[in-house]
């Protein structure tokens, strides 16, 4: 063994959870009565301790999971949603999300996901 291997501590895994939804899935959130389509996830909370706190007890997630940033729409408006993978199912509607920002980054459905536009593939 070289003295380099001996003195390196051996690297761990780290778990991360993993992404059950893919930017430009269509969501459902379980609880309440709106749906949106993903345009960013982050593998575990990202947001701030405010807005973390402002989610009521009994029903605050874990912030060890995944959480997706939604063009989320329901029956009065159009907005942006941070949500935990917990909370979201797929949506099974086979309609379009209406919200003004979705063509900024979006061309079309297509199988029931929106397709990025080409200057946002990597």
């Amino acid at each position: 063994m070289l003295e380099f291997e001996r003195s390196v501590p051996m690297a761990r895994a780290i778990e991360m959870p993993s992404a059950r939804f893919a930017i430009g899935d269509i969501v459902r959130h379980r609880l309440f009565d709106f749906r949106g389509v993903i345009f960013d996830v982050d593998p575990v909370f990202a947001n701030s301790e405010e807005w973390y706190e402002s989610i009521p007890e009994a029903i605050r997630p874990s912030k060890e999971q995944p959480f997706y940033h939604l063009f989320a729409e329901n029956a009065e408006s159009a907005y942006v949603a941070y949500v935990s993978q917990q909370n979201l199912i797929p949506d099974e509607s086979d309609e379009p999300i209406d919200h003004p920002s979705i063509a900024t980054m979006f061309d079309r459905i297509e199988d029931g996901r929106y397709q990025l536009r080409a200057e946002h593939r990597q």
